[in-house]
């Protein structure tokens, strides 16, 4: 069955990071300044709205599946579109890994309305589940010169404000 939890906002310490699980049973949780919290796990990913993307990374061509992030986003109510202006501009995206690697896109970088590049939550490779060293969950940039961003294994994404 899918894991998708809407989290409110007293949500305990648990959903605040979410390891890997020995069983591979993981999830990727979503919050900070959104509308709706959500846990999500490769079955309720699957069962949203997918892309494929053909990218390289080290030299290595293929084919990743899975979900953009602005959909993944937009999903928990992330201001996107047109709410996506005023103070909401000083909104970013933290993304981070299941051994402590973080990085950051601001929130414009990701809507459509601002920008023509996709990025991508994949869940597959090449057709297949991504393996242990590199997923559950990654994200794949095609558009970056380098591959800094390309997460992998991610287990916790935020929308976040921009310090004064």
């Amino acid at each position: 069955m899918p894991c998708v939890v809407a989290a409110d906002a007293t949500a305990s310490a648990a959903h605040r990071h979410v390891p890997l699980a020995a069983n591979g049973a993981t999830t990727v949780s979503i919050g900070g300044k959104v509308e709706r919290p959500l846990v999500l796990d490769r079955a309720a990913l699957a069962a949203m709205e997918r892309r494929t993307l053909r990218a390289s990374i080290h030299g290595i061509e293929g084919e990743f599946g899975g979900v953009l992030l602005v959909d993944v986003l937009r999903a928990a109510g992330a201001p996107l579109g047109e709410t996506l202006r005023g103070r909401n501009l000083a909104l970013y995206v933290r993304v981070s890994a299941a051994d402590g690697f973080r990085v950051v896109y601001a929130l414009a970088e990701l809507d459509p309305k601002f920008r023509d590049d996709d990025v991508l939550l994949a869940d597959t490779r090449d057709g297949k589940p991504l393996d242990a060293g590199e997923g559950p969950f990654r994200l794949v940039a095609p558009a970056e010169k380098r591959p800094g961003r390309w997460v992998r294994q991610v287990t916790r994404i935020d929308v976040l404000e921009a310090a004064e």
